[in-house]
């Protein structure tokens, strides 16, 4: 696939799979093989893993809304910087709902094989998260 085509792909792993939770769109974006390298808690490292974290992210956060502030493309890598917000109105983690907004920053990178992602690097400002829900105290 094309770098553009790639890009595309990641822009609706966005919308449909993250910001809607339509888990499963995860079959057409993900390989069978795939491998997530930052895999949520209690998950597994599979397509299967990421489709239940998104289910528990969309459980603990149903307002979730992903935006794209970069989005930076060379080979078969796609890397994009987000934003991510919503409302913790559910466990998340084992946390009771806050009902605090949250707003933390995200980058992910998807490495693309025959039209699928077939790894998935993640880093998420878990800190931020945990503060703004009220679980750790933040330094100001």
């Amino acid at each position: 696939m094309s770098v553009d085509k790639n890009k595309a792909m990641v822009k609706r792993i966005l919308i449909e799979f993250l910001n809607k939770g339509d888990t499963a769109s995860a079959d057409e974006f993900f390989a069978d093989d795939f491998i997530n390298h930052s895999p949520g808690r209690g998950t597994t490292p599979d397509r299967e893993g990421l489709k239940q974290f998104i289910s528990n992210l969309h459980a603990a956060f149903p307002d979730i809304k992903t935006t794209i502030e970069d989005l930076i493309a060379e080979g078969n890598k796609i890397t994009v910087r987000v934003t991510v917000r919503g409302t913790h109105t559910g466990d998340f983690l084992s946390i009771s709902p806050t009902g605090k907004k949250v707003k933390v920053a995200g980058i992910s990178i998807f490495r693309f094989n025959n039209g699928k992602v077939v790894e998935r690097w993640n880093l998420t400002d878990e800190l931020l998260l945990l503060q703004q829900i009220g679980v750790i105290p933040s330094a100001e």
